[in-house]
């Protein structure tokens, strides 16, 4: 039988996911308490107390007026308030679409109603979410900081539902009008050029971010995720060697520096940070132990702590008792030094029921005739041609040999 390693590459572009959803959920918060507690001001008639460092002050679009039609208007926006905050989702949106479908709503009303019942929407009906939070971008009627808010949160909302053009097109225009230079924005469009596959884009939106004094860790991650997606695996490592070496109590750094080294099949040093984390009791995940357990099996001394490993895996309920489980510890035991056929011909056993063929049926038939063990090896052949095999005269061999 060849020698076969398990798959070990890893989508290091994952690396970068959670920041659409929690920059999405950051931005509807903060902004949309500022415009209901604009809406209670307005309902009773008491002014802006805190002035708020404007955001977008280079915004080409002109200021709108942002005030109610009428005094019942403004009661109407109190109540809308009111309704998100005891979040009260259908109240919300009731009062919402009556004043959106008001032909004497004025366009602050329309685009505020959109805004705070988009905002509450978020994480719980994103595609109404957007339907909302469009109409307040049509409606344009409101101030230039939360006109511009909701357009980033638009893009991103795009971008989860993975329609990256429409939120490329989204934050481009958002940049277009603001002439920002906000990083934050900056890093949204970063992301959505990483998930476009627009690799020197991205790089090139990226890098100054990930360079910069006040660098977030999910800029740098986003970084070493397009330098390993467009294959300049060295940037990558060297990237994520920085990120590990300032961070090395932070887990997420840790397993993005072992993903990098097992793209560049640097599989030692894989497995020397997983080793560091498993000793210090963090190594909890599933994928983590079969990462583990790959580089280990793509060394050639690595057999017995992937066995090890494996396991330890098994035991603690992490790894799966699976096909691809007992297959690598078949292997594992097979390969090794001293080769251990009796436990490789456990594993085969255990894992050739679950296979999805009779490839491994076929394997244990042949491991087993080579141990003189021919009762079990044709029994095992015969399973092989039930389950269906590329090869059916090799296990044909096997049942017809007498010795």
């Amino acid at each position: 039988m060849p020698k076969t390693n398990l798959p070990t590459r890893l989508l290091t572009a994952m690396m970068a996911t959670g920041l659409m959803v929690a920059t999405t959920s950051a931005l509807a918060q903060s902004s949309s308490r500022a415009e209901e507690r604009r809406a209670e001001r307005a309902s009773k008639g008491e002014g802006e107390s805190v002035e708020r460092q404007p955001r977008f002050p280079d915004a080409t679009r002109e200021e709108p007026d942002t005030k109610p039609s009428s005094r019942s208007s403004s009661t109407r926006l109190g109540k809308l308030s009111d309704a998100y905050e005891a979040q009260d989702v259908a109240q919300t949106q009731a009062l919402a679409d009556e004043i959106i479908a008001d032909p004497k709503s004025n366009a602050y009303e329309k685009a505020l109603a959109g805004r705070i019942a988009g905002a509450l929407l978020i994480g719980q009906d994103d595609a109404r979410s957007l339907q909302y939070l469009q109409g307040a971008l049509e409606a344009n009627g409101l101030g230039n900081e939360e006109h511009y808010e909701v357009m980033s949160i638009v893009a991103q909302l795009h971008a989860q539902e993975e329609r990256y053009d429409q939120a490329l097109a989204t934050i481009e225009q958002l940049q277009t009008e603001t002439r920002t230079q906000d990083p934050d924005i900056a890093a949204i469009k970063g992301n959505i050029l990483l998930r476009l596959e627009r690799y020197p884009e991205a790089i090139a939106t990226l890098k100054p971010l990930a360079e910069s004094p006040e660098a977030k860790s999910e800029w740098r991650q986003m970084l070493m995720a397009a330098y390993a997606d467009s294959g300049q695996g060295g940037e990558a490592t060297k990237l994520a060697e920085q990120i590990a070496s300032s961070t090395p109590d932070d887990k997420r750094s840790q397993l993005n520096l072992a993903a990098t080294y097992l793209q560049t099949e640097q599989y030692d040093k894989a497995a020397a940070v997983y080793e560091a984390l498993r000793a210090r009791g963090e190594l909890t995940d599933e994928r983590e132990y079969r990462n583990l357990m790959a580089s280990y099996l793509s060394l050639d001394d690595g057999q017995a702590k992937a066995i090890e490993v494996i396991n330890e895996g098994l035991e603690k309920n992490i790894l799966k008792p699976d096909y691809q489980t007992y297959v690598a510890l078949a292997q594992a035991h097979y390969f090794g030094e001293p080769q251990q056929i009796d436990q490789a011909i456990d594993a085969y056993g255990k894992a050739a029921p679950l296979a999805p063929n009779g490839e491994t049926y076929l394997n244990l038939a042949k491991l087993l005739a080579n141990e003189g063990r021919l009762p079990e090896a044709k029994q095992a052949a015969q399973q092989a041609i039930d389950k269906g095999v590329k090869a059916p005269d090799e296990a044909k061999r096997i049942i017809a040999r007498t010795q």
